[in-house]
C-alpha cells in the first residue's frame, strides 16, 4: 500500500515537472491556431454557429 501511493506520488511528480513546459507551449500554441482560425472565419465570411 504505501509502495504504491510513493509509486502514483513520484509519477504525479514527474508529470508536474514535465507537464509545466510541455503543457504550457501547447496550451499557447492551440490559443494561437484557434485565433487564427477565427480570424480566417471572420475574412472568410462564413458565419459561425453560435
Amino acid at each position: 500500500m504505501l509502495f504504491t501511493l510513493a509509486v502514483i506520488l513520484f509519477v504525479a511528480w514527474l508529470l508536474g515537472v514535465i507537464g509545466v513546459y510541455t503543457i504550457g507551449a501547447i496550451v499557447h500554441f492551440m490559443l494561437v491556431v484557434a485565433a487564427i482560425l477565427f480570424i480566417v472565419g471572420l475574412v472568410s465570411g462564413r458565419r459561425t454557429a453560435v
